[in-house]
């Protein structure tokens, strides 16, 4: 009786929710009347994960922009692989460096409790999940787009593809964002998400023994403790991206003027020549309200990329799977 009683529930609400998607549109407010206690859930468990490990905020925030880069914000990046299924937790941006599933699974599994059937969608989920982060960690709130729907499908070759990579050159780095509708803006304002976290030898050891010309030495002394340069020696060992990894500020901005870019692809936001998006890295530097309020307005520009709504894709009832 309990799982039919789960079920109508599940078909009224969804009933009432598919007349909203089918406008096709997302709107803050979606969840309002079909689960106001959606929300309020996902905020508390992510905070409780960050106070758990505080590096996790960053990975939640890292996980919307991988699931968003790869044709769109759907919640594809959560699909597990089977016997005749690969999505895209292998592809080698991912495989061995995102991370925060469980937390989704949690939350996930929360939320259905609350609304009393499978309403919100996982791609919601994890694009929230990412917004908490971000105030979890004293960064800017922002009204995150909701009523996105969950792909069926999945594809490693497009996270391959579609994923900009730590070696890239400032011109591949435009031009990727630029291939999903972003400006220079936008790259230089979601980058500033490394703000957060840390990144992984592997990551940045071809910068460290290869870019000294624009390293900070001190920094690359230190570096050098925890990256050796021999391949397969440390691979997997941390380093933060900037030096208050646990805190959303500028010191992000503030470490590229000093050659402190710890991927190739943060320094390639500074040269130091005006070329560019120099002018934009210090202006957000020196601006903090500015990037606080840009940060957040570049965050719903990635989260608006090709959502899935009306009929299309599906409200899986478990992230990791189709239904």
């Amino acid at each position: 009786m309990a799982s039919l009683s789960f079920l109508s529930s599940y078909l009224i609400l969804l009933s009432a929710s598919f007349g909203v998607l089918a406008k096709g549109q997302l709107d803050p407010c979606f969840y309002d009347k079909v689960c106001p206690q959606a929300l309020p859930t996902i905020k508390s468990i992510v905070e409780d994960a960050i106070k758990q490990e505080a590096r996790m905020g960053a990975s939640l925030l890292r996980l919307h922009f991988h699931d968003c880069f790869v044709n769109g914000c759907d919640g594809s990046i959560l699909l597990d692989d089977t016997p005749t299924f690969t999505g895209e937790k292998n592809a080698a941006p991912n495989i061995n460096s995102v991370r925060g599933f469980e937390v989704i699974d949690r939350i996930k599994s929360a939320v259905d409790s609350v609304c009393g059937g499978y309403v919100v969608s996982c791609a919601d989920i994890v694009a929230v999940a990412a917004r908490d982060s971000v105030v979890a960690l004293g960064g800017p709130s922002y009204k995150v787009q909701l009523g996105r729907r969950d792909a069926r499908t999945a594809s490693q070759a497009a996270a391959n593809n579609s994923i900009p990579a730590p070696t890239f050159d400032f011109a591949r780095l435009l031009s990727n964002f630029e291939s999903h509708g972003l400006s220079m803006q936008d790259l230089v304002l979601l980058s500033g998400a490394h703000t957060l976290g840390f990144a992984r030898c592997t990551t940045f050891r071809g910068r460290l023994y290869n870019e000294s010309c624009t390293l900070d030495s001190s920094l690359a002394t230190s570096l050098k403790s925890i990256c050796p340069l021999q391949t397969g020696v440390g691979d997997n060992n941390l380093s933060p991206l900037d030096g208050t990894p646990a805190k959303f500020d500028t010191v992000y901005y503030d470490w590229l003027l000093q050659r402190k870019g710890l991927l190739h692809s943060d320094q390639q936001l500074y040269k130091g020549d005006g070329s560019g998006s120099d002018g934009l890295v210090k202006y957000y530097s020196q601006n903090a309200g500015a990037f606080w309020e840009d940060f957040g307005s570049a965050m719903l520009r990635m989260g608006a990329l090709s959502p899935l709504t009306g009929s299309n894709g599906e409200i899986r009832m478990n992230c990791r799977t189709v239904n």
